[in-house]
């Protein structure tokens, strides 16, 4: 265990930010990070490399499309034109046409907030991860990493932990489930550790060099 917690601490000293972070989202239990964090999700959730998709969800909110009102509002040519700019040109123009109608999906049925979908389904995950499909573009996985980020602010949805997080930590051969997993660097950080292991898995951090950076710490 001591051993496990190691490389825990190690990963999270060499990739600390999570995925929202890194796109420029101060993540709170407001509407307006939310609907930041379900923007992010829709780009995460295509076939591209998600430093793209972190760069395009960047170019989005410099435009200052923060909101559901202000990313409808915003022409579909604005969006693809912002999208092309953070390089995610394989499904800007599918992409742009989601965000337009993921944004008045939220403002009708939310009112712009998602702490209303969060109150709805309560405490049942699965709840949570129907209601998340319903917007164009998050299927499962998107489900996934949007609750995989949102725990950081809604601890009711602690540990969550996909199947990537899950990869990742079978790579540094770190236990495969959410509960020992959560031993060993506390509730407060794992929302960090989750998005730190899905960057193993995804190979954007090396198994190896978390390994050993946890070897020379001892």
């Amino acid at each position: 265990m001591a051993d496990d917690r190691n490389v825990a601490r190690a990963l999270l000293d060499r990739q600390s930010r999570t995925y929202a972070e890194e796109a420029g989202i101060t993540l709170a239990d407001r509407p307006g990070p939310l609907y930041q964090l379900l923007v992010l999700t829709t780009l995460l959730s295509t076939r591209i490399r998600a430093s793209v998709a972190v760069a395009a969800a960047r170019e989005l909110f410099a435009a200052g499309w923060r909101t559901p009102q202000a990313m409808e509002a915003a022409t579909w040519q604005d969006r693809v034109d912002a999208l092309g700019r953070g390089h995610y040109r394989r499904y800007d123009e599918r992409t742009a046409t989601m965000l337009g109608t993921g944004a008045r999906l939220c403002l009708d049925r939310w009112h712009g907030d998602l702490r209303r979908l969060h109150r709805e389904a309560g405490a049942d995950r699965a709840a949570l991860r129907r209601l998340l499909v319903e917007f164009p573009g998050i299927g499962p996985t998107g489900a996934d990493i949007f609750l995989r980020e949102a725990q950081a602010v809604w601890p009711d949805v602690r540990p969550y932990a996909d199947r990537r997080t899950l990869a990742g930590a079978r790579r540094l051969g770190l236990p495969a489930n959410p509960g020992s997993l959560v031993g060993l660097v506390g509730e407060a950080d794992f929302g960090r550790l989750a998005s730190a292991l899905v960057r193993v898995a995804l190979g954007e951090e090396s198994a190896g060099e978390v390994s050993r950076t946890a070897a020379a710490a001892r």
